[in-house]
């Protein structure tokens, strides 16, 4: 096989050097092919030469650049124009926002209601975020935003750095390109919450630990662990056990696969467990005085335990789930995979596959055990399957493969972005609207480079259909996120809802109206009209209009009801004398669960906003 581990490969690297499975067992040179020649699937030598684009970019120093180009195509496009996707991401937005508005950064809250599920390291970055860009709270969606995007990118550049320990920069040159096309990273990207973040600090503690496996000196690796606990600490504070839980698993398969344990001694696992206590005690030791002890409880006796024994709000699936799940969110790797399996697992025995099976089986295992599944929870385990792939299509993976083989790897690979250009073009038909014509054109033309792609699978090495591969990932990121999704009006309720308060009368300024809803619970709507917006009855609501100043205050009250309670906030107001009116309605289909939703935005009559044409700013 064709390659180094990263000790006896330093430097630019000839044409020959770029990933082999076999020789990070030994990293000897004399294992390097000469004029690139490489290995097959059924042993025989086969001359496979490297693309021009692997020469050109497979470097220690052209390698990131080329990532980090791939990075902001892919994970840029709709920062700005894609609304809060319910619910987890302004959940996390808005306990933010409210620590910016109070200055307490401790307390965890989303409105009155103590957030006691996730620890406290997300929050910190997007408040960071929202004052190092001098927004403040009422920084837009995307200042929340782009800790995940910057995690994204990390991970993608950590990937490239863990892969170096098994091979030369041409192989961890893809496997940051897999990581970064990953459907399920693109997706996390563009969420202000915790799991892009997440896999930054996981992947940074593999590749610490790798090297320490690998290298297995008899003496401590000080800057090694150092950066090894220090990532473990980091991801805890973003999102608890399941940082150390990935890795820690990974520590207990290396040991057991080699029956020995001596080598973590490397890690110095005393001093560094004592550090990543010092690093995260002073919030968890805050946190609990704050909340007497009720943080803990809820977190771990509610949230972890609760997601292990029963499927939470909605997200219980048997076992396999994710395995299932993972031929999509994946992409385009599982076809990658299939291609590459046989010479995987010819190499089975070498350190990278040993230390990708550590990686990856247990984790997985736990996973599917968790009664709760969704898909981003295996998203930490994607590198532990992009680093044999890697390394199996450097050395020719696919180039003998068997024609069934070929055709079930083109059909994973070219079903999920066909499917994705026929939804971009039929989906807003269905919800009534017309396509967005730059995202319909843009993801149909990624549509045929995936089929180009899947075509170069039926001949030859899978290599060679990264090219096509990648601008298709391209072409779908920017056409979905850029345009189809931003376009799709009826599922964005809450800033249609939001653009409804602001153009009636007297009510523009969003500081000073006062809101109420009942019926319609989206944290989206919660975070975007603001955190004084309050959730109540229908009779509630009508008793808070009841309550709407004389002209003289100048007060903006509106209830938005939803129709499902529209009937009962009428009763209620007939009963006390309320005599509302419907200035505006806005319809559409609630993201979550699908329900079409019809709310309307509600007035007293007698106020001064229902009886006058507008305040002086609007004349």
């Amino acid at each position: 096989m064709a390659d180094k581990s990263e000790e006896h490969n330093k430097g630019p690297q000839n044409e020959a050097a770029g990933s082999a499975i076999s020789s990070s067992a030994t990293g000897s040179a004399g294992t390097e092919q000469k004029a690139g020649h490489e290995t097959g699937e059924t042993g025989a030598p086969n001359a496979l030469r490297k693309p021009v684009w692997l020469r050109i970019f497979g470097h220690d120093i052209s390698a990131p650049f080329l990532l980090l180009l791939l990075s902001l195509l892919l994970f840029v496009p709709g920062q700005w124009t894609v609304p809060p996707l319910d619910r987890d991401e302004p959940r996390f937005t808005q306990a933010t926002k409210q620590m910016l508005e109070t200055g307490d950064y401790i307390d965890i809250r989303f409105q009155e209601q103590a957030r006691h599920k996730k620890p406290v390291g997300i929050y910190w970055l997007q408040a960071a975020a929202a004052k190092l860009t001098g927004q403040g709270a009422e920084a837009p969606l995307w200042v929340y935003r782009m800790p995940s995007v910057i995690g994204a990118v990390l991970s993608v550049l950590a990937g490239f750095w863990m892969a170096r320990a098994f091979m030369g920069p041409a192989g961890a040159l893809l496997v940051g390109g897999f990581i970064a096309m990953a459907i399920i990273v693109g997706v996390e990207a563009r969420l202000a919450k915790t799991d892009a973040v997440l896999l930054a600090t996981i992947i940074i503690a593999q590749g610490a630990l790798a090297r320490i496996w690998l290298k297995d000196p008899g003496r401590r690796l000080w800057g090694l662990s150092f950066l090894f606990w220090t990532a473990l600490a980091a991801s805890v504070l973003v999102k608890g056990p399941v940082g150390p839980m990935v890795v820690g698993l990974t520590v207990a398969g290396l040991m057991i696969a080699r029956r020995k344990v001596k080598w973590f001694k490397a890690a110095s696992p005393l001093v560094g467990i004592v550090w990543m206590l010092l690093l995260v005690s002073p919030w968890f030791v805050a946190i609990w005085i704050a909340t007497d002890g009720s943080f803990f409880t809820e977190a771990i006796g509610k949230d972890l335990l609760g997601k292990v024994g029963q499927g939470q709000e909605g997200h219980g699936a048997p076992p396999l789930t994710h395995l299932g799940a993972m031929f999509g969110v994946f992409w385009p790797l599982p076809a990658f995979f299939l291609i590459a399996l046989p010479l995987i697992w010819r190499e089975r025995a070498s350190p990278l596959v040993l230390f990708s099976v550590a990686w990856f089986v247990p984790g997985w295992i736990v996973f599917e055990l968790v009664s709760t599944k969704l898909p981003h929870y295996t998203m930490p385990l994607l590198p532990a399957l992009a680093l044999p792939v890697a390394a199996a299509l450097i050395d020719g993976a696919g180039t003998y493969a068997k024609t069934w083989v070929r055709w079930i790897a083109a059909v994973l690979l070219a079903l999920p972005v066909v499917g994705l250009s026929v939804a971009a073009f039929a989906g807003p038909f269905a919800l009534g609207i017309w396509p967005s014509p730059p995202g319909v054109v843009l993801v149909a033309i990624g549509a045929v480079f995936v089929v180009a792609a899947a075509t170069r699978l039926l001949r030859g090495p899978a290599l060679h259909a990264l090219p096509a591969v990648s601008m298709a990932a391209i072409c779908v990121a920017v056409g979905v996120w850029g345009f189809v999704g931003p376009a799709l009006s009826p599922v964005w309720v809450s800033p249609r809802l939001v653009a409804a308060l602001d153009g009636i009368h007297g009510c523009a300024r969003q500081e000073t109206r006062q809101v109420v809803t009942s019926g319609f619970h989206e944290p989206s709507f919660i975070f975007l009209e603001g955190t004084g917006t309050r959730i109540i009855s229908s009779k509630g609501a009508a008793e808070f209009l009841a309550r709407s100043g004389d002209a003289a205050s100048g007060d903006c009250r509106v209830a938005a009801i939803e129709s499902r309670e529209e009937q009962a906030f009428l009763e209620a107001a007939k009963e006390i004398g309320l005599v509302p009116e419907a200035r505006k309605r806005v319809d559409g289909l609630n993201i979550n669960g699908g329900d079409k939703v019809d709310i309307a935005l509600y007035q007293n009559a007698g106020s001064l906003t229902a009886t006058q044409d507008g305040n002086d700013e609007q004349r």
